[in-house]
């Protein structure tokens, strides 16, 4: 493989919204991810020439990769193009940036191949191209932490700013993802337009808190602040057995605990991975006495974002 032509990458799942972030925050996981192999090439345009792991579009205006890439060219003055191999192994409607992934490693690829003319925030913009085709909404809470690693704040949409967060050591996080879809389109659909000043007030408030948790490391304060007013009481009815899922792991030893992205996957912060394997034990228990499939996840925070390998 000519590495100056052709690259290989991990693009990581993210969780998104983390209870009180809504559109804002999200962070990088490292134990799951897609693979892409992104190839330089001298027609114009942009192909998806393979697709493994699910049943979506491989025409590149359908493509949520194909979409983000093609906003690249666009700003680019490159004249060649691009070909696409994607290996998806986040399921698509999971609620882990599987669409994020791909917009997000389609643009990281082609500007590494491309000598790196844009920036990690220019290229956040371009993976929100993507991002508005998969849920009709261009938000960066899934593309920001994919591409910068770790934690991000999106402090601003425009002019768009992204802050990078610390992640505590020992924080880990638990995802469960129950077999049933919940598009980020449809869960939009059902969310309030107007919310209350008193709502408001005590979700910046956890914002706020969770933000400075981080920094400090202070793991009872991540967790006082893992707290959603606004957003999770609406989506939590699409999610069969979340309440239950919630408060088993609450009881398992997690931090806290919220709908992951527009859901159906929840997620669950824990400290220390032993607590987190504790976690995933007893979620899987609710599931299996409803009798509903689910893939868990038990991750570190990845802290470099999509990368070569």
């Amino acid at each position: 493989m000519n590495a100056t032509t052709e690259l290989k990458i991990f693009c990581p799942a993210t969780i998104a919204n983390i209870s009180c972030g809504f559109d804002v925050l999200g962070v990088a996981l490292e134990s799951v991810g897609d693979e892409m192999l992104i190839r330089k090439v001298e027609q114009k345009g942009i192909r998806i020439t393979k697709l493994t792991g699910q049943n979506l579009p491989t025409e590149t205006h359908l493509n949520v990769a194909g979409v983000a890439g093609l906003a690249l060219l666009a700003d680019s003055n490159y004249e060649g193009g691009f070909e696409i191999e994607m290996y998806k192994k986040i399921k698509a409607g999971s609620g882990i940036g599987s669409s994020a992934a791909s917009s997000t490693g389609a643009v990281w690829a082609m500007n590494e191949l491309l000598g790196r003319p844009f920036s990690k925030t220019e290229l956040v913009k371009f993976a929100m191209e993507g991002e508005r085709l998969a849920s009709g909404v261009a938000h960066a809470d899934n593309v920001a932490p994919a591409l910068f690693g770790g934690f991000t704040l999106v402090r601003s949409y425009d002019p768009l700013d992204i802050v990078p967060i610390p992640s505590p050591k020992q924080l880990w996080a638990t995802v469960i993802h129950p077999q049933i879809e919940v598009r980020t389109s449809d869960s939009r659909k059902i969310l309030k337009t107007n919310i209350t000043l008193a709502d408001g007030i005590k979700q910046w408030g956890n914002l706020g808190g969770l933000v400075a948790g981080l920094f400090t490391e202070d793991y009872s304060l991540i967790g006082r602040s893992l707290v959603d007013h606004i957003v999770e009481p609406i989506r939590s009815i699409l999610i069969p057995g979340f309440d239950k899922v919630k408060s088993v792991s609450m009881d398992a030893g997690a931090l806290g605990c919220g709908i992951s992205g527009s859901g159906p996957s929840i997620f669950a912060f824990s400290k220390g991975e032993e607590n987190a394997l504790h976690v995933a034990r007893a979620m899987k228990d609710v599931y299996r006495k409803i009798g509903i499939d689910y893939d868990v996840h038990v991750s570190k925070v990845n802290s470099t974002g999509v990368h070569k390998i």
